[in-house]
């Protein structure tokens, strides 16, 4: 093709999405290139965005200036705050959405969007010059060259669908598949993992018995996913909770000769946290039952997508498994479950940025990097695409540590430790959770954002407000009230009155107290939005906890801010055990910090390295 551009994003999922919207709206000259049109921001698995840590990438990728949030928010089916049964730092936005409007409402701002261009084509091969990007060739023989390009090639590469003893050589939903690219990877000296997933099947939903299920209400009155979205979203729908039984278990039991992942048809690794009917039962085999949730597809349709139940069995078994479910037993599947394997690269290949160690101007986004869910996709494409960017523009690197967001602790966990199996966000693996919340995405990354280049001036203009808000009411709550009354209003509470409660923010400190009803009973906090007081709230009740996790934060900076030599050959290290020392040559890690997370790598280790750098350090000052 005649045409050059800046970048070639390769793959429209919501890896590719993220990373060419940030590298057009950064005005870079951007190509985006789909196996299918039908098939951009495709939900392939759950019509849903947001979960468990997932809610909190998808509130980053907006706080930063990424599309997820704003497009999830336009198409909610129901609303819902997970585990608010437990404290702030677990909070988590989950979402039904209409999964065929997602799709054509991304789709839309993508066609709509200044510096970009969309083509339906195959990309078979990554063309390098002297370990430098210079373009890729398509199917059709074409060469597009190019300064940069961003692989986010989701589930695609080679995949295989496999439905008991039948496969495929087909992507997700019956679209076509990717040839050829896995090998030009190889060939490019990277290493091929091969790694599966899988989705339940989808049911009519006329044909259940929906009174044999517990139904699942949406929350009223809550956070969306994007701090753009002025009006809040309505629930338009309902989730049904059911349950599995022995009759399924025992019908899964006496087919597995049958299942895939049993006899060796399946040779990839999967999903630990998410695994198929079939691997809970024999895992899990003390469980009486499984939880399964109910979800629709879209709006309008008669799809229903029932969580927790995939599987890759025998379709004449899948229909026994189904129907011995109670609520099921006239049950229609609509689409069968099934597993899908695909090949990914090793990780560890890539540095923070997202980018190739030895290959310049090639960066990797989402489940080619061995990752799982939407959200994950989303958050590595945005960062890529910014750091293309970067690298295009020759501007410093945006790489976010783990106590600034989810998504430093993803890539950090990716390109450190790298995964033996897709890896799930999860809020355990954030050491600074109680930092990283739902509710202060937007106080955490804007500004970030903002300087990026990516945050708009409307979005900009709304955070600004949002602080001078914050403010006003720290200010209040420093403010004290008359005695008697404070004494009322605690004792009122079931709390008891001291000589510091007549200060709000003392009183705040309680248990029992909420800033709600401190609002009620004095009066305060006029003008403020609720999101805001609730913010403070959180800050005033967690302030000592915080403070800790700024402590252990200050020590972890030190680290990172100690930086390694990419060209040192740490056998020169003697004090280093063995392990350590051919660690940390494969890694390369770019800081002290980085080195002290890699796998293999002791806490010992690292102290004989800091003794190792200070005396070097004395050693270069007398010189």
């Amino acid at each position: 093709m005649n045409d050059n551009y800046d970048a070639i994003v390769i793959g429209s999922g919501h890896a590719g999405c993220e990373a060419a919207l940030a590298l057009a709206r950064l005005n870079n000259k951007t190509l985006l290139t789909t196996l299918n049109l039908d098939s951009i921001a495709f939900l392939a698995c759950n019509p849903s965005i947001g979960g468990t840590a997932k809610g909190q990438l998808a509130s980053e990728i907006d706080a930063l200036g990424g599309e997820m949030g704003v497009n999830a928010d336009k198409n909610i089916l129901q609303l819902r705050m997970l585990n608010m049964g437990k404290g702030v730092a677990v909070h988590s936005l989950r979402a039904q959405v209409d999964k065929n409007s997602y799709h054509a409402t991304m789709k839309q701002v993508l066609e709509n969007q200044e510096n970009l261009t969309i083509r339906q084509c195959e990309v078979v091969e990554i063309l390098v010059e002297d370990n430098k990007i210079t373009g890729v060739k398509t199917a059709f023989g074409e060469v597009i060259k190019a300064k940069t390009v961003v692989v986010c090639t989701g589930v695609y590469l080679e995949s295989r669908v496999i439905i008991g003893e039948y496969s495929n050589n087909q992507g997700p939903n019956g679209f076509t598949n990717s040839h050829g690219l896995s090998k030009s990877l190889e060939n490019l000296g990277f290493e091929i993992l091969r790694f599966k997933t899988g989705t339940p099947a989808r049911v009519l939903s006329s044909s259940i018995d929906y009174s044999k299920f517990e139904v699942q209400p949406g929350d009223e009155n809550i956070q969306t996913f994007s701090f753009l979205t002025k009006k809040q979203p309505k629930n338009t729908c309902v989730c049904y909770l059911g349950y599995t039984n022995e009759k399924t278990h025992e019908i899964i039991r006496n087919n597995l000769h049958r299942a895939p992942m049993y006899s060796g048809e399946i040779k990839g690794v999967g999903p630990r946290y998410c695994p198929s009917m079939e691997d809970k039962v024999v895992r899990f085999s003390d469980k009486q039952r499984h939880q399964i949730f109910l979800e629709p597809e879209d709006k309008i349709g008669n799809e229903i997508y029932v969580q927790g139940f995939s599987s890759s069995m025998p379709v004449d078994v899948q229909e026994q498994m189904y129907k011995s479910v109670e609520g099921f037993e006239n049950v229609q599947l609509l689409r069968n479950a099934y597993a899908i394997e695909y090949d990914c690269i090793n990780s560890l290949e890539l540095l923070p940025t997202l980018q190739s160690k030895r290959i310049k101007g090639l960066f990797f986004a989402g489940q080619v990097n061995g990752t799982s869910g939407y959200e994950e996709a989303g958050a590595q494409g945005l960062i890529a695409g910014i750091n293309a960017s970067n690298f295009l523009q020759n501007k410093e690197p945006l790489i976010l540590r783990r106590d600034q967001a989810y998504i430093g602790v993803l890539i950090d966990d990716l390109v450190t430790k790298g995964t033996n199996e897709p890896y799930r966000m999860m809020t355990s693996r954030a050491e600074y959770r109680l930092l990283l919340r739902q509710d202060n995405a937007d106080i955490r990354l804007t500004q970030i954002g903002r300087d990026v280049g990516l945050v708009s001036d409307e979005r900009y203009k709304l955070f600004t407000k949002k602080l001078k808000q914050i403010e006003k009411t720290q200010k209040e709550i420093s403010q004290s009230v008359n005695s008697k009354l404070a004494r009322a209003f605690l004792e009122k509470n079931n709390e008891n009155f001291t000589n510091t409660s007549c200060v709000i923010r003392e009183m705040l400190k309680r248990p029992n107290i909420t800033i709600e009803k401190i609002k009620e009973e004095f009066g305060l906090f006029k003008n403020i939005p609720l999101n805001v007081l609730k913010y403070v709230e959180t800050q005033v009740k967690y302030d000592g906890y915080l403070k800790r996790q700024d402590i252990l934060i200050e020590q972890m900076k030190k680290n990172e801010d100690i930086k390694l030599d990419q060209e040192f050959d740490y056998n020169q290290i003697k004090g280093l055990r063995l392990e350590a020392r051919q660690k940390l040559n494969k890694f390369k890690p770019l800081s002290l910090g980085q080195a002290s997370r890699i796998s293999g790598v002791s806490p010992s280790d690292i102290s004989v390295l800091t003794v190792f750098l200070s005396m070097q350090k004395r050693r270069n000052e007398n010189k």
